[in-house]
């Protein structure tokens, strides 16, 4: 009877989960066959991800938490062909922990420090994916931000000619879609990383979010600078500080689609772009939303979420040297699962 209901779980959920961006996600991350680490195997959610992940074959899964435990909780769970590792037990744990103080013993870490600070799992799990042991790192589900991008900042970094660090959201239309979009999926940044930019580094953001919408959702990818003014309808020094970012991405990137200053209705709905912005490539058709700093991000995409109910995605970390993602303490196991395709995705071969 319990394998009765558990199927009946199972294919009510990939009913619910049918929508075509995300079965083309988990299909094409599934083709990659990669490595992923989940660092919080004490949540509840993560676990569920982790069973869901290797069911759908999206990628080889590596909980990080004590085995017994994890299994305990789960007593009818079938964890076949998930690897679960103790941090505190592992034997790599000293390898690992020498590898951290080479990396921290010129900002004052000590051998002792870094043989702590390894036992972390989310720490734990960046040296994983510095040392080549997995392919990609997914955490935050009970961490904050900081706690799961720290690791990366400290042990991953950037990657080479990446200034810094930014993030995104996938926001995925709920059923039956949304009038203003061509598709089922958006992309939505800074929401998860950096509280303020500077105009080069929003610049950055939006060239990186532009080609992660493409390389992941296969977008043509439109972008909106957004602001409270449009195309100069209002002056302030956050308004400057859009337009200047917008100039330079332009520069930087001529065969990209972008405009700016752009408020949201202008960015979205063709009436209105047709009174604000008229003649704008992008104005009334966007994909790609670039906010101006991380307040406005992330109350965006918390809106578009409960009062839109759009499913966000996220954040989603680009520009470290290797795929490290953190995820909201709001998400569901779904949004997990697709965390990890989009982190198997972004793997470079």
């Amino acid at each position: 009877m319990a394998n009765f209901v558990r199927q009946l779980k199972q294919l009510g959920r990939k009913i619910v989960e049918s929508g075509s961006i995300v079965d083309d996600l988990k299909k094409r991350a599934g083709e990659k066959k990669r490595k992923i680490v989940l660092c919080e195997g004490e949540d509840q959610r993560v676990v569920e991800a982790a069973l869901r992940c290797t069911e759908d074959e999206v990628a080889n899964i590596v909980l990080l938490g004590n085995a017994e435990q994890i299994k305990a909780k789960n007593p009818e769970a079938d964890f076949t062909g998930i690897e679960i590792i103790d941090p505190v037990q592992s034997p790599k744990l000293e390898e690992y922990a020498n590898l951290l103080y080479e990396l921290r013993k010129a900002k004052g870490m000590t051998e002792e420090q870094a043989k702590e600070q390894a036992k972390d799992a989310t720490f734990f799990g960046a040296l994983m994916l510095k040392s080549g042991d997995v392919d990609g790192l997914v955490s935050g589900a009970c961490h904050s931000t900081a706690n799961t991008l720290r690791p990366g900042l400290q042990i991953i970094k950037t990657a080479p000619g990446v200034k810094s660090v930014s993030s995104f959201n996938m926001m995925i239309a709920p059923a039956g879609g949304n009038k203003y979009m061509d598709g089922d999926v958006i992309f939505f940044a800074d929401c998860g990383l950096n509280p303020t930019y500077t105009a080069e580094g929003l610049a950055e953001c939006a060239i990186a979010t532009a080609k992660s919408a493409k390389e992941i959702a296969g977008l043509d990818p439109k972008v909106a600078m957004l602001s409270f003014s449009t195309k100069g309808s209002a002056k302030h020094d956050n308004v400057t500080l859009v337009q200047e970012a917008t100039r330079i991405a332009k520069e930087q990137a001529p065969e990209l689609a972008l405009d700016g200053e752009l408020q949201f209705d202008a960015a979205i709905v063709p009436e209105v772009a047709a009174l604000k912005a008229p003649g704008s490539p992008v104005a009334g058709h966007a994909n790609v939303f670039i906010f101006p700093d991380l307040q406005a991000g992330n109350i965006g995409y918390k809106i578009a979420e409960r009062l839109g109910g759009f499913q966000a995605v996220g954040p989603i970390c680009q520009g470290f040297a290797k795929p490290l993602n953190d995820l909201s303490r709001g998400c569901k196991a779904s949004d997990i699962v697709l965390a990890v395709a989009i982190t198997a995705l972004q793997v470079r071969d």
